[in-house]
């Protein structure tokens, strides 16, 4: 196959995308999250492309993306009033919400459940594309599957270049980690978090009353069904071992052994000589700037040629939760020993 046209975000193009769309192509479109691979979230056969061409199992089922509270009501079945309630603060933006499905959800983008997981972006080039092709857009990260997502329009090429149909490029996408999906276990009076991600688990808290929200049961702990997008245990990953570090100030690198070093903030005293590419995710400590800086710095680390990534933890509160949940697993692909993941997630100090 050629090359795959990669072309600015603009009125004209994204008419153009949202024709490939309707006529059963796949586009990669950026979000406020990371980049998306579309199609027609009512085409088998066009959704059935993205699994081919991402080379994803069939079981891991897709988010559904949406533009306006008209297209919901042809997604879903029904919506509880704790999920309308987490909408009407969250949409658009980074959060998803799995809820029984409608018929005209093909199984497929499914993978054959009864339910479908549903957002609505903020980015401004996914709404108007969405509004544009007039359809629901069912959407993974546009990347081979359990690789790093993409957060620019260049990590898609590098990826899938030649397999789609048409690359929108809206700059670097700002949040620059995956959405938050949650589902309602109305008859528990909870939320479970399904897969941490955009919006903290803190603020989901704000939101929903008397519900109680609670982490659900991880895959790394391998005791979960998957309900979501995004649960598998080994995802997110570079092609070179990641390992996870509590303390940097330990790691000894190996003679002949080019080590990377992923650091979420800098450490005083600390002598980074040792290490052959070095990746700072905040320089004063922002979690928010950490995340919207992750994927692009773990790009960057796995072309740089090393033979290893060694990443600092990063506490677990607000978007660290989310943060330290993709670390985990890309350092699952290397086998590197798990630190444990709670079932009930976060205490609420």
């Amino acid at each position: 196959m050629g090359r795959t046209r990669v072309v600015p975000a603009g009125a004209g193009t994204i008419r153009e995308a949202a024709r490939l769309l309707r006529s059963g192509g796949l586009v990669a479109f950026p979000t406020e999250t990371v980049y998306g691979l579309g199609a027609n979230a009512y085409d088998a056969v066009a959704v059935a492309r993205i699994f081919e061409v991402k080379e994803r199992p069939a079981f891991d089922p897709l988010i559904v993306h949406i533009a306006g509270w008209e297209m919901l009501t042809e997604v879903v079945e029904e919506v509880p009033r704790v999920a309308r309630q987490l909408m009407d603060r969250f949409w658009p933006g980074p959060l998803t919400v799995v809820l029984r499905r409608s018929p005209k959800i093909p199984d497929i983008v499914t993978a054959g459940l009864d339910t479908v997981a549903v957002r609505m972006p903020a980015h401004p080039v996914a709404q108007q594309l969405i509004r544009e092709a007039g359809v629901p857009v069912a959407a993974p990260s546009a990347n081979k599957f359990s690789r790093l997502s993409p957060t620019e329009a260049q990590h898609v090429v590098a990826h899938l270049d030649g397999a789609v149909d048409l690359i929108l490029d809206g700059g670097a996408c700002p949040v620059g980690i995956e959405s938050t999906v949650v589902r309602i276990l109305e008859e528990e009076g909870v939320v479970e978090v399904l897969r941490p991600g955009g919006v903290a688990i803190e603020e989901l808290r704000t939101v929903v009353g008397a519900y109680r929200v609670r982490m659900g049961r991880s895959l790394l702990e391998k005791r979960a069904e998957i309900r979501s997008p995004g649960q598998l245990p080994v995802h997110y990953a570079p092609r070179v071992p990641l390992v996870l570090v509590r303390d940097v100030r330990e790691v000894a690198v190996q003679a002949g052994v080019r080590a990377g070093l992923l650091l979420w903030k800098p450490v005083r005293g600390f002598s980074l000589d040792r290490f052959a590419k070095v990746e700072i995710l905040s320089w004063d400590g922002d979690l928010r700037v950490a995340a919207a800086n992750l994927f692009g710095a773990l790009h960057r680390l796995e072309l740089s040629g090393v033979d290893v990534i060694y990443a600092q933890e990063v506490p677990e509160r607000g978007l660290g939760v989310a943060i330290m949940d993709r670390l985990r697993r890309a350092s699952a692909r290397s086998g590197t020993r798990l630190p444990h993941c709670p079932a009930e997630g976060l205490s609420p100090k």
